[in-house]
């Protein structure tokens, strides 16, 4: 018997009871939707955080210091010398509080974070208006300040900042620039369209801000990340007699650490999802039985006029095939179209439909589909054409 006649014999069977075959196909559909659903949040999540990454700079350290005390406290001019070795191109001491700050008659509670000026390259901040700190603010102190994009538009609303001033601890600060949005910095921290940047020793000295306790580093290339990381591990060490007191982060590592989690949860969530797929093989192969039971005498006949074993195994096989690899290419259709949805219901989560993946998960539901249609198959076969003709 040609493939042709096989597939439109097994075509008529499936479309001769749709409910049936729907039902059949449920477990089916289900694991592969789920399948390809799964993996493009997967991967629209890694591709998220590599983005978050990107937008910080690929040679980026993160210092954050552990201790309390004098015997864990940097000092800004050593620090800053470390800058003029090779393996560095920024660094950017930092110390961060909140505070209630008042502008008019409105008054809001954001994050102050108290710099220098390599900090908005560093972070990759782009100024919006006016402009970032500079050396000359550092040097005399002065009382100036850089807005986020959410506390211009929470205290300014459409007015223009600039020049305008804010009171922070009772103390006025001019506002001399303004900062593109952003978004999360992904290191751990708030986000700096919600802050208030300041002159470190203004911050120290004004707003009591306290000890230096995070640094960020950019290295002069990735390729020199490693080297600015063991020297200025080397230098905290010495400095603090200890190498407990501080905690260096790898921009690189962070990414991987991140990546390898994301991708570790997809794989647990897809396993769970291929167990519909089991199960849908199982509802597969128990309805392909009740099948056999159903047509036997139709086997008796064929047989009785010359229909081989391997026709009638062949014609089973294929209505489980057909019943599974429709319930897979529904499930496909379904699993790219919740993929393409799922932004619009939120907006945070980034989808990216895994093509190759969504192939294989169809390959999946066909091989299940033989696998579980396999058995049924050759129970029919073996039918003896006269005891199939005696069912009634």
């Amino acid at each position: 018997m040609r493939a042709s006649e096989l597939m439109s014999m097994a075509l008529k069977t499936v479309t001769g009871n749709w409910m049936r075959t729907l039902l059949t196909m449920l477990g089916v559909i289900i694991g592969v939707a789920s399948v390809v659903t799964l993996v493009s949040i997967g991967r629209g999540t890694s591709a998220q955080i590599e983005k978050q990454y990107e937008n910080l700079g690929t040679n980026l350290l993160t210092v954050n210091i552990l201790g309390q005390g004098r015997a864990t406290q940097l000092d800004y001019d050593e620090v800053m010398e470390i800058e003029q070795l090779p393996e560095f191109n920024y660094i950017a001491p930092a110390v961060t509080s909140s505070s209630n700050v008042k502008y008019d008659r409105t008054q809001e509670s954001y994050s102050i974070i108290g710099t220098n000026d390599r900090y908005a390259s560093i972070t990759k901040n782009q100024v919006a208006s006016g402009r970032f700190l500079s050396e000359s603010d550092l040097s005399f102190r002065t009382n100036v300040a850089v807005l986020g994009s959410t506390v211009v538009t929470e205290l300014f609303g459409q007015t223009d900042p600039i020049d305008k001033k804010v009171n922070i601890k009772g103390f006025e600060y001019t506002v001399i620039g303004t900062l593109k949005a952003k978004g999360s910095s992904g290191m751990g921290g708030g986000s700096v369209d919600e802050a208030i940047i300041v002159p470190l020793p203004t911050a120290q000295r004004q707003l009591g801000m306290g000890n230096i306790r995070t640094t960020y580093i950019e290295a002069s290339s990735k390729d020199q990340i490693t080297q600015a990381q063991t020297t200025f591990t080397s230098y905290l060490t010495y400095k603090f007699k200890s190498s407990n007191g501080f905690r260096i982060l790898n921009q690189d590592s962070l990414v991987e650490a991140r990546k390898e989690a994301s991708s570790t949860l997809t794989g647990q969530l897809v396993a769970v999802a291929c167990i519909s797929l089991l199960v849908g093989g199982i509802g597969i192969m128990n309805i392909m039985l009740v099948t056999v039971t159903e047509r036997t005498r139709e086997i008796g006949i064929r047989k009785s006029i010359g229909a081989k074993r391997r026709n009638i195994l062949m014609q089973f096989l294929v209505e489980a095939v057909v019943i599974s690899g429709l319930g897979g290419l529904i499930g496909l259709m379904l699993g790219i179209g919740l993929s393409l949805a799922w932004p619009h219901f939120n907006a945070k989560q980034l989808t990216v439909i895994s093509w190759d993946i969504s192939f294989y998960a169809f390959l999946f539901s066909v091989g299940v589909g033989i696998i579980f249609g396999l058995y049924p198959a050759n129970k029919a076969s073996k039918l003896r054409p006269i005891d199939a003709l005696r069912t009634d």
